[in-house]
């Protein structure tokens, strides 16, 4: 990370790249650019590292799209369940449950924007670099390097605001390419899947020469798994705007209603993109030049990268490198939760800025290793021990421990009295991935059990290697999911990637965004209620399996012993003198005979408030009738505002009123904002 950030200071003395405020406008490279820059390998090398260097900008992996971007989901929360701020339109947090609105500053484009811009002005200066040809062996890696880049900033920027203004040039000197209206996301996704084809071709294998020894820089596996990523989008399902693309070639989904003109579509020839998928993910597989591999320990990915380490397996394809105290809020907004203690010092670590809940908990089986590393009912309080939580609206991801951070940051965090940058590397693609899409793509075109000759596996199998790791080689429970595959992989990607940046996405192509997280808060609901079987995933349960009071012992003088906790049983008396015990859920909401406590009431309303910018209208009369004290809770709710008023599936950002002015008219908002 220290080299990026020598380059990026190269880059910001030089002034050769620089970006105005009004819409599009970005300098065009300069003459020093041209000339200088990109004549020489070192010099484009250090332009190269200055884009790499801007992700790390707040607006970008720096914070939003790995830490308040995320959003609900049927497995995330997005700073927790609100009856405040959960329609909030000037924050994340209310852009999380999908309301937003042009004036919010929290959701602006502009920061990734120059991020492409940096990253066309590259594409364009190596092209016509006079060395292109001549020093082909260097300059062609960063031609590659510099294409996946820039097409990494589309995918977001279409992820999040769908129909987008669209080159693949730099902004010319004259402006005439500058302002320009949206682009339909099905020529863009055309566009990013040509870039990433020439840049395949670029770019090596990881630790193939000295150059790309890291995950830090882009190689050949990430850029194709990158493909293969925008493939399975630009084959997936979206909300489309009819009014202004009124003949897209697309097919309308079947049970999710038009409203105004918006639409879910997904294009008529996504079994093309499929394809796509399925070959660059067979072909990662089935190759020999690579390192990457499977970590054997679930566990020891986030250990290691919480310790500013590689991974000794090279499961992570790529990661955005942060610097120790310049950059990145990784672990330190969402993870382990740390209170103040004279152990690790004043401020506290980790938090809800993303969280989860019982539902997500006990979706996994309790024998799935990736339970424990994924979330935590435990936090470390003031008086330097953990304790036990039993907020199931408030359940921690815990993949960023402070106790796996690394010895600098510990010492550089005791001493704190502001939040100190990580330096913890965001993880942008792990080889767990590459398995599932190949899983997902390959059956989707013929069968769960077709083999693929160049991945030399079947679909099935590729699902069964994830599973392998988390349940341990020879376990019966490998085989042990849900018999239909789609769905097996949709729950399957739940468990492997939480609190990753991923499920949302997932949920949005797959056309279940609006499906899973009603199931999931009515769910959620329901096992508050703790009156009926209910069923989490490809699992049931009575309401005699989740417990009403916790028993828990410590293994040591400071950290409870998770094994200990009785999850699953209901017992009627504490197991013995070492074991303290805690109210469970279940039994902590229920409706007091005397007091003020209103949980009962305002835990399920915060629930259900969840996310409702999503739809047109939301009503929960019937779903509520059927709970004990359904008609205290539907008056509850009745005192809140629900949906977004225009549209159905409404997954997008609004565009920030300042770049709709600055567009001289070609731009304009959709979707009713």
């Amino acid at each position: 990370m220290k080299k990026i950030i020598y380059y990026s200071f190269i880059i910001v003395a030089l002034g050769l790249f620089s970006c105005s405020d009004d819409f599009l406008e970005t300098s065009s490279p300069s003459k020093l650019s041209s000339e200088t820059v990109f004549k020489t390998p070192s010099m484009a090398k250090a332009a190269i590292m200055g884009i790499y260097g801007k992700m790390t900008d707040t607006y970008i992996y720096g914070q939003k799209l790995s830490v308040n971007w995320q959003g609900v989901s049927d497995i995330e929360t997005n700073s927790g369940f609100s009856t405040t701020g959960y329609n909030s339109t000037s924050s994340d947090s209310g852009a999380g449950n999908f309301y937003d609105d042009p004036y919010n500053t929290t959701t602006k484009w502009q920061t990734l924007y120059e991020f492409a811009e940096l990253a066309s002005t590259a594409v364009d200066g190596i092209r016509n670099s006079p060395i292109f040809e001549t020093r082909a062996a260097e300059m062609k890696p960063l031609l590659g390097e510099a294409l996946t880049l820039r097409a990494m900033a589309y995918s977001e920027l279409v992820k999040f605001w769908g129909d987008v203004p669209f080159k693949r040039e730099a902004s010319k000197s004259d402006l005439t390419n500058v302002y320009m209206g949206k682009t339909s996301r099905d020529i863009i996704y055309a566009g990013l899947v040509e870039d990433l084809t020439e840049a395949i071709n670029y770019l090596p294998w990881l630790k193939s020469n000295a150059e790309y020894s890291t995950s830090e820089r882009i190689s050949k596996a990430f850029a194709k798994g990158l493909l293969a990523k925008v493939a399975l989008y630009a084959g997936g399902w979206s909300l489309r705007d009819g009014n202004l693309f009124p003949n897209a070639d697309v097919e309308h989904h079947p049970t999710i209603q038009e409203e105004n003109g918006y639409y879910v579509g997904r294009v008529k020839n996504w079994r093309d993109y499929y394809q796509i998928a399925a070959q660059q993910t067979a072909e990662i597989l089935g190759s020999s030049a690579h390192p990457h591999a499977l970590d054997p320990s679930y566990e020891n990915i986030w250990k290691t990268v919480c310790n500013l380490q590689q991974n000794t397996y090279n499961e992570n394809l790529f990661e955005v490198a942060f610097g120790l105290g310049n950059n990145g809020d990784i672990g330190s907004l969402m993870g382990y939760e740390v209170a103040s203690n004279t152990k690790y010092g004043s401020r506290g670590f980790g938090g809800s800025y993303v969280a989860s809940q019982a539902y997500y908990f006990y979706s996994f089986d309790r024998d799935d290793s990736r339970r424990d590393v994924t979330l935590t009912w435990t936090s470390y309080g003031s008086a330097n021990k953990e304790t036990m939580k039993t907020d199931a609206l408030n359940v921690s991801f815990a993949k960023w421990r402070i106790y796996w951070m690394s010895p600098s940051y510990l010492a550089l965090h005791k001493t704190a009295n502001s939040r100190i940058a990580t330096g913890v590397n965001w993880i942008l693609m792990r080889y767990s991935d590459i398995y599932l899409m190949f899983a997902e793509a390959q059956s989707q075109l013929t069968s769960p059990d077709a083999v693929n000759t160049t991945a030399g596996m079947s679909p099935r199998q590729a699902l069964e290697k994830v599973r392998e790791r988390a349940f341990g080689a020879g376990s019966a429970k490998i085989k042990q999911y849900d018999p239909n595959f789609f769905n097996a992989i949709v729950n399957e990607r739940a468990w492997e990637f939480g609190c990753e940046s991923i499920r949302k996405g997932d949920l949005c192509r797959w056309g279940l965004l609006y499906e899973k997280i009603e199931t999931m808060k009515k769910t959620l609901c329901l096992m508050l209620d703790n009156k009926v079987p209910v069923t989490i995933f490809d699992k049931t349960y009575q309401p005699s399996d989740f417990p009403q009071t916790i028993y828990y012992k410590f293994k040591d003088t400071e950290y409870i012993d998770q094994k200990s906790i009785n999850f699953y049983t209901n017992l009627g008396a504490s197991p013995g003198t070492e074991y303290q015990s805690a109210s469970w859920f279940t039994k902590s909401i229920v409706k007091p005979t005397s007091g003020t406590s209103r949980t009962y009431l305002d835990n399920p309303t915060k629930v259900l408030l969840a996310a409702t910018g999503i739809n047109k209208a939301y009503d929960y009369s019937s779903f509520l009738s059927s709970m004990a004290n359904g008609g205290e809770i539907q008056a509850n709710l009745a005192q809140y505002t629900m949906g977004n008023k225009n549209c159905n599936y409404r997954q997008f950002f609004s565009i920030y009123y300042e770049d709709i002015f600055e567009s001289k008219g070609f731009l304009t908002n959709s979707y009713g904002y």
